[in-house]
């Protein structure tokens, strides 16, 4: 079943108003003609029905053991490469990294439950998401998050669309397998980055899904 995420309860209800209002106002004033009518109304619809698919939340609940690493977002994996991690770890590690298009479901969730042991916004450019460098030089925001034994880190990547990052938690924090960690209105990518060594369970060019597809099993 889909919700509408509470980012986007405010702009998807101010939207059916203000179409509902221009709707109303062209109707009574200046069109006449039903067919147009028609025509209008159905746009109007379909403009209201893509920008609340953006918002939606499907409520997923994660059916795999506490060490299975499950996908945080929707989309389609676009990296899957040994890397330097110059933030947090400062060596290297295995990233997997997830675009999420516009028709994605934009939520992201905590791959691991645990607990955070970092936290960071950095502000940054609105580079396309596949970019090479969109990793440490776009508007992003880095989470660890701790199972006692391995971290994981997942980063938020804002891309040429996606203008807004958000960010659940803190440092401290303890979090479920599977819950809400942030949003990223209108997409954009996540990356995910494991101890070298992870054998990694999905391909290049795979579709996952935010709680159901496992990316990777920790020992």
């Amino acid at each position: 079943m889909n919700y509408i995420h509470k980012e986007g309860r405010k702009e998807v209800a101010g939207l059916f108003s203000l179409l509902t209002i221009i709707n109303f106002l062209l109707f009574k004033f200046l069109i006449e003609e039903n067919s147009i009518r028609i025509i209008i109304s159905t746009i109007s619809l379909i403009i209201w029905l893509a920008i609340s698919s953006f918002f939606r939340n499907p409520i997923r609940s994660v059916d795999v053991p506490e060490n299975h690493v499950v996908s945080p977002c929707d989309g389609k994996v676009v990296v899957i490469e040994e890397v330097f991690e110059p933030e947090y770890f400062k060596d290297k590690r295995l990233q997997v990294s997830i675009f999420m298009s516009p028709a994605n479901v934009h939520v992201n969730r905590c791959a691991i439950g645990g607990e955070v042991k970092y936290v960071k916004y950095h502000e940054g450019k609105y580079l396309v998401a596949w970019h090479p460098k969109s990793s440490t030089e776009n508007e992003r925001n880095t989470v660890v998050i701790s199972n006692g034994k391995t971290e994981i880190l997942m980063r938020q990547i804002a891309g040429a669309l996606a203008k807004r990052i958000i960010c659940y938690v803190k440092p401290g924090d303890k979090v479920i397998h599977g819950n809400d960690f942030g949003f990223i209105k209108f997409g954009s990518r996540v990356d995910v980055f494991f101890p070298i060594g992870t054998k990694i369970d999905v391909s290049l060019n795979e579709v996952v899904k935010g709680n159901k597809t496992v990316l990777a099993k920790l020992v």
